[in-house]
């Protein structure tokens, strides 16, 4: 089993990795259809997906369910909406429904790009404003089991 350890310094990699190239996704914004044509903009949006990607996987697979462990509210028979829920009750996600916004957030700009251009935009700048709001989650969390 994967240590809280082991998938907090996952995330703290993929973290680091978003924010070195955040200023300069942020710089390409507005985006259009025409900024696809440049491979400076798609290397660096493809790299933000990615790694929103791995964040919002791990999060949800084991960061979550880690989290419940050590808090003693997991049980292994817990559907992932139902850990949503739990960390909802506990303060720890200000809404499951949220959640499942951000995974079909992911699921969009995973599988959407880069044949809809438009939808990947609009996901695109959504998805600096969920990443920021993950990052809040991530630490409040781990204060949570600190605290302990």
């Amino acid at each position: 089993m994967t240590t809280l350890s082991q998938i907090k310094e996952e995330l703290d990699i993929h973290f680091k990795m978003i924010d070195a190239i955040l200023p300069e996704l942020k710089s390409y914004l507005p985006l259009d259809g025409d900024d696809f044509e440049d491979t400076e903009i798609v290397k660096t949006v493809d790299s933000f997906i990615f790694r929103f990607g791995k964040i919002q996987d791990k999060m949800g697979e084991k960061l979550f369910p880690s989290i419940l462990r050590e808090l003693e509210e997991y049980t292994n028979s817990m559907a992932l909406i139902d850990v949503l829920n739990k960390l909802e009750k506990l303060e720890l996600l200000d809404s499951s429904d949220d959640w499942v916004d951000h995974r079909k957030l992911r699921n969009s700009m995973a599988y959407d790009y880069p044949n809809d251009t438009d939808d990947i935009i609009s996901a695109i700048n959504l998805s600096i404003t969920v990443y920021e709001n993950m990052r809040v989650i991530f630490h409040k969390m781990l204060k949570r089991v600190e605290a302990r």
